[in-house]
């Protein structure tokens, strides 16, 4: 672990969000949302709880996890749902760049990303907020794999394709656009279609869904595909599911446009989103949803993240365990400077 990287991991899965929070605003809309659904993805804090395991093969076992969890195996292409992806290695470069120069013995995560984004966005030849998320996602990545893997992966990327091909304003419109219901559309209620996209990068990448319709329904209608044979976990559609009643977890997703027109959270996908650890943000129609709950009435895009599992108790419990004594003895510490203060008065 080089000075770089062991000042990146003092931080804790709330510091990260923390500071990702205030760099949102100065994120392209384009990224905004993808960009705080990517580190939904891929947790601090489960990363740290498998890592620091006795037995890392029973503790995924318990968590129920499936799929491909470990950033390690996906330092290059996790983030391929980005606009911004197109320009991971001017990013890549750039983090090594400063770690090999850095002779510090700290830094601040929102400092260091906006550091990152505006020497790379030189090099790309393209504005600063196309790049801030994936400087902050890059900063993450080689906190969660370690100096050595991500010096070693290539840094490449293929070229975008599908809607990902336009430019960062068009694919914002298109998102925001829904389904054309003919002259007489507007006389329709229950037979309106829709569209979800599930990989913006692909052309044939989405199926229908009628009107207030659950995603995951939806998805399973479309047999268009062999989807088991591309992923074990799904069983009809492309997006992986078992139970469709919110008790599994299976069916996470993201959105990345049109959270606006899905169905407001209720309290059963509340409760258990937070059992399974997919840290939704607390809000009516928030960016993350389980596929079965979410019903749709209009276009949606959507990303389907390659795992899942049930690790929300057992990994945050630990989590905070640790945070415990560390600010207990920081404010003891602030007492006795306090304390001294007083009597030299």
């Amino acid at each position: 672990m080089n000075n770089y990287e062991k000042c990146l991991s003092n931080f804790n899965e709330s510091a990260w969000l923390e500071s990702l929070g205030t760099l949102l605003p100065s994120i392209h809309e384009v990224d905004r949302d993808a960009t705080a659904i990517w580190f939904r993805f891929y947790p601090l804090a489960l990363q740290r709880f498998l890592a620091d395991a006795e037995d890392k093969a029973r503790e995924i076992q318990k968590l129920v996890i499936q799929g491909d969890y470990e950033l390690t195996d996906q330092i290059d292409t996790s983030h391929s749902f980005l606009y911004g992806h197109r320009y991971w290695k001017e990013v890549k470069t750039e983090i090594k760049h400063r770690a090999d120069a850095f002779s510090g013995d700290s830094l601040e995560i929102a400092d260091e990303a906006r550091s990152i984004a505006q020497a790379a966005s030189k090099t790309a030849g393209v504005g600063e907020s196309l790049l801030l998320g994936m400087a902050a996602i890059g900063l993450m990545t080689l906190v969660q794999v370690g100096w050595d893997e991500f010096k070693r992966s290539p840094g490449t990327t293929g070229t975008p394709h599908g809607l990902l091909a336009k430019t960062p304003d068009q694919i914002v419109a298109e998102r925001a656009k829904d389904d054309s219901q003919g002259i007489f559309g507007f006389l329709r209620t229950v037979d309106r279609q829709y569209t979800v996209n599930w990989q913006d990068s692909r052309s044939s990448g989405s199926f229908r869904i009628k009107n207030d319709a659950d995603i995951a329904s939806a998805s399973a209608l479309d047999q268009s595909q062999n989807w088991r044979s591309k992923d074990a976990r799904c069983w009809e559609g492309v997006v992986p599911v078992e139970c469709r009643s919110a008790a599994c977890g299976t069916c996470w997703v993201g959105v990345v446009g049109g959270k606006e027109k899905l169905s407001e959270v209720q309290r059963l996908e509340r409760k258990q989103m937070q059992v399974f650890g997919y840290n939704q943000p607390d809000e009516p129609k928030p960016l993350l949803r389980l596929a079965c709950q979410a019903k749709a009435s209009g276009n949606v895009s959507i990303v389907i993240p390659p795992w899942n599992g049930v690790f929300g108790r057992k990994v945050y419990e630990v989590e905070e365990s640790k945070l415990e004594p560390a600010t207990t003895s920081a404010r003891k510490l602030r007492e006795t400077l306090a304390s001294v203060a007083a009597k030299g008065e």
